[in-house]
């Protein structure tokens, strides 16, 4: 099995330790979801997926079933994904991820938060490349026999596999294909009767950068701010 996966240098992206936050951002992507999909898991695998990062987070069943509801009725907010770009403190890249009605209001906030925070919001393509989309599957590692996984994963686009752990401590198997293969591995997965703790596309940094824990934590209070943002649904960042 691969290389074990630290918490911060396997996701290269913001923690979620605000639930409201958590619930919000899944509500969009139920929404999205739905949209591009209908509102049936069963024929729709990006709801699936959503689902079950829903249940991971453990939102309430009810608020699901209300967003389900409100993205299949004619008033449904019609959210588009905007990525931003741009350099935090100390040269770190920094990728935004928004779902927004209102670019215009989304684009002013982010640079607002940027500034704030001495930082500098970029343009398409500034630090994109610095970063490789990845599909990341979470499975909780008992019961499994890894080695065997791993072999029979690897012919559905599984490119790496290692240890990690969850924003709790606790032992997680991350597994990552190339985003092209997402929903190839998405498949082999569930064809094993395997639920995936979470499932998702991430940016993760080619070549992340150390720097000293006071320097590391003034571009996480602007990663920090970001994240509360309304229209932000997640950050990804080269920070080891």
């Amino acid at each position: 099995m691969g290389r074990i996966f630290e918490t911060r240098k396997a996701t290269m992206m913001a923690r979620w330790n605000k639930m409201a936050k958590v619930f919000t951002r899944i509500s969009k992507d139920i929404a999205i979801a739905v949209k591009a999909g209908g509102p049936n898991p069963d024929s729709n695998s990006t709801l699936r997926r959503v689902l079950q990062n829903a249940r991971a987070a453990n939102m309430p069943k009810d608020k699901v079933d209300a967003a389900i509801k409100r993205a299949s009725g004619q008033s449904a907010t019609d959210y588009e994904i905007v990525l931003y770009e741009g350099y935090a403190p100390h040269g770190i890249a920094l990728l935004v991820e928004t779902a927004t009605d209102n670019v215009v209001r989304t684009v002013a906030n982010v640079r607002m938060h940027f500034n704030k925070h001495s930082g500098n919001l970029g343009t398409t393509g500034s630090v994109a490349f610095m970063f490789q989309r990845m599909g990341v599957f979470r499975l909780n590692p008992e019961g499994l026999d890894l080695d065997s996984l791993e072999l029979e994963l690897i012919d559905h686009g599984l490119q790496e596999m290692g240890e990690g752990v969850g924003e709790k401590g606790e032992k997680q198997i991350i597994i990552r294909s190339a985003f092209a293969d997402f929903g190839q591995l998405q498949a082999a997965i569930e064809a094993k009767g395997l639920v995936p703790v979470s499932a998702d596309s991430e940016y993760v940094a080619l070549n992340p950068i150390e720097l000293p824990e006071d320097k590391a934590t003034e571009v996480l209070e602007l990663v920090d701010a970001l994240e509360q943002d309304d229209d932000v649904q997640r950050v990804f960042h080269n920070l080891a």
